[in-house]
């Protein structure tokens, strides 16, 4: 365990593009790595990755570490669990962050048995020893009831995936220079044993990307029927914003578990939260109290929502959201 020092972050990349969360966690890295003076190391694998380089190295990674070949053009758990086991054993990280996201959450406990370490998932928080260096990864239990602090003393390294939106981005700075190292890891024959046959793009319609918007404008039971998710909408459109949902109204059949905030949904962080019609159970709270600022809009005026809204509404959701999209209309004409 002592030759182990550096902290890395898997840089996602996919389509040519880096996920948010890879940005994210690169400055909650740079603040660990700086607390126990070691380096943050960007981790990049994929095909034509350096525009991606680039980014990693704008949100303050100090080496990048590139995987970049024909073999990993399309993510395949064999072909990444490889090369990063390869990666590992060359470069012997202290800890391994990886973005929870679908690809995260393939990878990370692949590459945490072949290492025959540990790995604590969906991660909402992170800190350090500075004296061991050993992370305490926080994450909710207990259908976010308890927020349970897990730590990997014994064995390097330390492997988590956090989730998306729960650091901010640092702002990016675009005159950084970082080393950058190559590495060539061709797979050998036969390790890839699924192939990418078709790719089938998400519709359009209905298609909403929670964890990256700005503004988000969420419904739940309070709305009365499903018919009223239209005043969200129309809210969510005035302010060229995304219609999110509480569980409440996914379990009811209301709107696509696609929209569903919360802990079994997804965890958000945009700049403008508008929560119409929800109660503010601690599930959902759980995914979208790191807002920015956050407007609640309820009839109860005892709701807990209230409690961590920086602006509140009581008022009937009928009456209100179409007050409140007229009047931003006329201030945008």
């Amino acid at each position: 365990m002592s030759e182990n020092k550096n902290l890395w972050v898997f840089f996602e990349v996919v389509g040519g593009s880096p996920k948010i969360v890879s940005m994210e966690l690169l400055g909650k890295g740079k603040e660990l790595a700086n607390a126990v003076g070691e380096e943050l190391v960007a981790v990049v694998i994929g095909n034509g990755v350096d525009a991606a380089v680039k980014i990693a190295v704008s949100y303050g990674a100090d080496k990048v570490i590139v995987v970049d070949g024909a073999d990993y053009a399309n993510y395949s758990t064999d072909a990444y669990t490889y090369a990063l086991e390869q990666l590992v054993g060359k470069y012997k990280p202290s800890a391994i962050l990886l973005g929870a996201t679908g690809i995260g959450r393939d990878l990370a406990p692949r590459i945490a048995a072949r290492l025959n370490t540990g790995l604590t998932a969906d991660c909402t928080g992170l800190g350090i020893d500075t004296d061991t260096g050993v992370i305490q990864w926080s994450r909710t239990a207990y259908s976010g009831k308890l927020i349970a602090e897990i730590e990997c003393p014994e064995a390097r390294p330390q492997i988590g995936t956090v989730r998306p939106s729960v650091f901010k981005r640092v702002p990016p700075d675009l005159e950084r220079s970082a080393e950058i190292i190559a590495e060539d890891i061709p797979v050998p024959t036969g390790l890839i044993r699924i192939a990418l046959v078709e790719k089938i793009e998400e519709a359009a319609e209905g298609a909403v990307n929670l964890e990256e918007a700005e503004i988000i404008v969420s419904g739940g039971r309070g709305l009365g029927k499903p018919e009223n998710f239209s005043l969200v909408k129309d809210l969510a459109d005035v302010l060229n914003g995304v219609v999110g949902a509480s569980r409440a109204a996914v379990d009811a059949g209301w709107i696509d578990h696609s929209h569903q905030v919360g802990q079994t949904g997804k965890t958000v962080g945009p700049k403008l939260y508008v929560a119409c019609g929800i109660s503010g159970a601690i599930q959902h709270l759980a995914g979208m109290s790191g807002s920015d600022v956050i407007i609640a809009v309820n009839r109860d005026p005892d709701a807990p929502i209230f409690d961590i809204a920086d602006y509140g509404i009581v008022g009937d959701i009928k009456e209100v959201l179409p007050a409140l999209t007229s009047a931003i209309k006329k201030l945008r004409s």
